[in-house]
């Protein structure tokens, strides 16, 4: 399980949000709104509105991956809703088969609130990035895109980093403007891979 300083959850907290993900991808519709009944069951921490992705691999590769740069809902339904567009409605894959669903692992990330970035060129930005625990999120005008810190692990280098993020966004990997817009933010993330 990889920590942020900034969201703190229990290891139980984080088993019932994997549950909850499991769940909204098997139970379809009805699981993800049975999550907002359950809501009075759970503890405060998950009940407060938190930016969430939610990743599938399968057999090691990508499967889906869908979430929100902001908080637009209380956590477990922020995961409920993510698992199953992740699971059926990411425009990359075709809708998961009842076959795969077993075989899927789950990733949840919690995100930190995000936090600005202003450097001065391309180099002030490479020398305030902190490889293995920012994510970073990338704007200008309708170009964006975002690396969730666990890219970090394919992508070591800021550089390489910086380069595949522009390219995401639909822009040169070599560009730059005043008008790019740069905000960094911390995951904490837990997957049912993790050890108990």
């Amino acid at each position: 399980m990889q920590h942020s300083p900034c969201i703190e959850l229990e290891f139980e907290e984080c088993r019932q949000l994997l549950g909850i993900a499991r769940k909204s991808i098997s139970g379809g519709r009805r699981a993800r709104h049975d999550t907002h009944a359950e809501q009075a069951q759970l503890s405060p921490a998950l009940t407060v509105p938190r930016a969430v992705f939610v990743t599938l691999t399968l057999q090691g590769a990508l499967r889906g991956c869908i979430g929100s740069m902001t908080p637009e809902f209380e956590l477990v339904r922020a995961v409920a809703e993510s698992a199953f567009s992740a699971a059926f409605h990411d425009p990359r894959f075709p809708p998961l088969e009842r076959s795969e669903q077993a075989e899927v692992i789950i990733e949840i990330s919690v995100l930190s609130d995000l936090q600005d970035i202003q450097p001065a060129d391309r180099q002030s930005l490479l020398a305030q990035l902190r490889p293995g625990l920012d994510g970073l999120l990338l704007e200008e005008g309708r170009h964006r895109s975002t690396f969730l810190p666990k890219v970090w692990q394919q992508l070591p280098e800021p550089e390489q980093f910086l380069q595949q993020l522009l390219l995401k966004a639909g822009l040169p990997r070599d560009h730059w403007s005043d008008s790019l817009r740069f905000q960094h933010y911390s995951t904490l993330s837990f997957s049912e891979d993790d050890a108990p």
